[in-house]
């Protein structure tokens, strides 16, 4: 991997993109995803992705996780679980003491994780991570690994109902062109790097009434510079780096955005710092993160009250 394969500016944005490029360096899946038979129902489940973690909670095996990735944090009761590393670099001799007999993690670790995980016997589930189809295939797929087909399959069909309304109540609504920055240098506007093509986040995008504006790429995400984005001038700027906003290394993400005055989006105050990391996960809270970025892109029909 290039950059994003280094050490990571922050945590949860470094999980993110290093799954965009390692997909894009072509290590997603190589061949059909079978989950494996629910036959023997796992009784001690290692989830190395937060996406997957989500899914574990919405079909209710949660209960049977004994270990998440660092990057973990939802539910909330993650917190009380020991932590078994990071997303290309889990430490395997803690995985193994802790004797699970299934481990849970997107396609795009599998190039780092599977081969290690079953040399040391132990039952594995990658699961596919693009696109929103994606999303609904996790859910179907961890439910028969876990062996809750039933609670899956209620899951699923609540995620597509929640995103499908979204969908509707914005179809009408006119179509404004959507710059969304998944990541960038802390602090400034170099080095951007966008979602776009059919990317889950893109798609989530056109659910909510927008239209992805990016680099043209093959795999739905672009590098940038800001002198690109004047030239884009995008509706919206939904900036989705994720980073601490307390302590010495906050900023103030519109101040940032004034370096580009004359932008559209910045004229306009359309301009939406978004920290919830779970936007950034292609689980069942897709429908969520399709509603939250439907109110920003057209506030005045998504008035709360």
């Amino acid at each position: 991997m290039k950059r994003f394969g280094n050490e990571m500016r922050v945590k949860s944005a470094f999980l993110f993109v290093a799954l965009l490029l390692a997909l894009a360096a072509g290590c997603a899946r190589v061949g059909p995803v079978v989950a494996p038979s629910s036959a023997a129902k796992p009784a001690r489940i290692i989830s190395l992705s937060p996406s997957t973690t989500e899914i574990l909670y919405g079909v209710g095996a949660f209960e049977r996780v004994v270990a998440v990735s660092d990057y973990c944090t939802y539910p909330p009761e993650v917190k009380q679980l020991p932590r078994v590393g990071g997303w290309n670099n889990p430490n395997m001799e803690q995985i193994a003491s802790l004797r699970p007999d299934l481990v849970v993690f997107s396609d795009a670790q599998a190039q780092f994780v599977k081969d290690k995980v079953e040399a040391a016997g132990i039952r594995t589930l990658a699961v596919p991570s693009q696109t929103l189809e994606d999303a609904y295939k996790s859910i179907e797929l961890v439910g028969r690994a876990t062996g809750e087909e039933e609670a899956a399959r209620k899951l699923l069909e609540q995620t597509r109902m929640s995103v499908e309304g979204v969908r509707l109540a914005t179809e009408r609504l006119p179509r404004r062109r959507v710059l969304c920055v998944v990541d960038r240098v802390p602090g400034t506007l170099r080095d951007l790097y966008t979602a776009g093509g059919d990317s889950f986040i893109a798609q989530l995008i056109r659910v909510a009434g927008g239209e992805p504006v990016s680099p043209p790429s093959r795999e739905g995400w672009g590098k940038m510079q800001k002198e690109a984005v004047v030239t884009l001038d995008p509706d919206v700027v939904l900036d989705l780096m994720m980073q601490p906003q307390t302590g010495g290394l906050a900023e103030d993400t519109l101040a940032v955005w004034k370096e580009l005055p004359t932008l559209r989006a910045v004229r306009e105050g359309r301009v939406y710092p978004v920290r919830d990391e779970t936007v950034l996960h292609p689980s069942q809270l897709v429908g969520a993160s399709a509603r939250r970025f439907a109110e920003l892109i057209h506030p005045e029909a998504f008035e709360k009250k």
